[in-house]
């Protein structure tokens, strides 16, 4: 540093920090040789906290406002110091701001799935993202335990480590969650705020604290997703037979509008369906018809001989052609004996369009 810097660090007695960044959570005073003037003004804006180091021991916190530094309103780096009698002189001592106020938009995701038991689906990767808020609760506390004497930490510092926190958190969470897969949207709020006040519990001794955890997404694999989307669909669909034939509906009204066009292709493609579903039809083999039902056979006796058989309309024939006369003796199977015709009610009808005899000239 040059003499002029020196110089300028003695003319100057105004403490203060003015943030020109969104992501520095503690930044250092740049001060020559860390020395500072006895009643100096020290300025602390809203959402910050100024921390005063001397000798690596944490001093004096002051909240926000504004102090003349002197020995009254410095109690336990007077006493480090041991000024019994309020000298004037510079002292050394190193000038610590903290900003307090909340840093949104932290991203987390977990690089590996998380494998939980779901009571429907059995085991299942699952992978997660969103975001959180990160707040420091306790300046004094982060000085010790994360920043050390780095002059300027910024939230990037911090981020992987609350990350793989918060991942290392995540399947417990889930686990003890018992909330089935497919109902995990409806509970990311309940588990981002579970996970906020398990992870600020752990922090809580590095004086950080996360008043806001968000899940934006919880995943599972592309082929998981495939295969519910497939269930999905057909319970959507539910009769599968009517929705095939709505869509071929569809398509050939489709292909019929656009006659001139890729509908043409379209309706060769279903004319070639129509043609196969035609073919398997023929192909089908046609079941055999039924036998017909058997007749009752005859035989009639005339001049002394038999003849026949004859079903009952060859009867009928015979009759009228004279052949068959109710005197004629017929039988057939399961009868006794010759029997004459006109004595069967059975042949009534064989002679019901027979005329009778002519009556004698």
């Amino acid at each position: 540093m040059g003499l002029w810097d020196k110089l300028k660090g003695e003319l100057i007695d105004i403490i203060q920090w003015t943030d020109d960044s969104r992501d520095t959570i503690v930044w250092r005073f740049p001060r020559y040789d860390n020395e500072i003037k006895m009643g100096a003004k020290l300025i602390v804006r809203e959402s910050q906290t100024a921390v005063f180091v001397n000798e690596g021991t944490i001093a004096d916190v002051f909240p926000p406002g504004t102090y003349t530094l002197t020995t009254q309103n410095m109690p336990v780096l007077s006493t480090l110091k041991g000024w019994k009698y309020g000298f004037e002189s510079p002292w050394k001592a190193e000038v610590y701001f903290v900003n307090t106020r909340q840093f949104p938009g932290q991203k987390w995701g977990t690089q590996n799935p998380v494998i939980v038991r779901d009571p429907e689906f059995g085991a299942v990767r699952l992978r997660a993202f969103g975001s959180f808020t990160l707040r420091v609760s306790d300046p004094a506390a982060l000085l010790r335990e994360m920043v050390g004497t780095d002059p300027q930490f910024r939230t990037e510092e911090v981020r992987e480590y609350l990350r793989q926190l918060v991942v290392g958190h995540l399947g417990s969470a889930l686990a003890t969650a018992q909330v089935p897969m497919l109902d995990l949207a409806s509970k990311q709020l309940e588990i981002g705020n579970t996970l906020a006040a398990v992870i600020s519990d752990e922090l809580a001794s590095s004086g950080i604290t996360i008043p806001k955890f968000i899940i934006e997404n919880i995943s599972v694999p592309p082929e998981v997703e495939e295969a519910l989307d497939k269930r999905s669909s057909i319970g959507v669909v539910g009769d599968l037979d009517k929705y095939t034939k709505f869509q071929t509906a569809n398509a050939i009204e489709d292909a019929a509008s656009n006659p001139g066009g890729s509908g043409e292709g379209f309706g060769f493609g279903l004319g070639m369906a129509a043609a196969q579903q035609a073919g398997a039809a023929l192909n089908r083999p046609t079941p055999a018809a039924p036998p017909p039902l058997p007749t009752k056979q005859w035989f009639i006796g005339v001049n002394g001989q038999q003849q026949g058989p004859y079903d009952t309309a060859g009867l009928a024939g015979q009759a009228r052609s004279g052949a068959l006369t109710r005197e004629t003796l017929v039988w057939s199977e399961g009868m006794a004996g010759w029997t004459a015709a006109g004595q069967l009610t059975e042949l009534a009808s064989v002679f019901g369009a027979v005329p009778p005899p002519l009556p004698p000239q």
